[in-house]
């Protein structure tokens, strides 16, 4: 979350080298956080970027208060 925070829409190779995990890996926790509804998917032709939904950017505000 912190990183879509940083840099808007995303594709999940894109996030997988960002954060140096599993491609696999990241693309089961988007699937939970878009469920979760923190996470918006944007279909693109063959390409799927993530970025955060409004209410992901609140949460996201809630957590750097702390």
């Amino acid at each position: 979350l912190f990183l879509l925070s940083e840099k808007d829409n995303l594709s999940l190779d894109a996030i997988a080298k960002e954060l140096d995990c599993n491609f696999k890996t990241i693309s089961e926790h988007t699937k939970k956080l878009v469920n979760a509804g923190l996470l918006n998917k944007t279909y693109r032709g063959r390409e799927v970027s993530h970025s955060l939904s409004p209410y992901g950017r609140r949460f996201i505000t809630f957590i750097m208060t702390f």
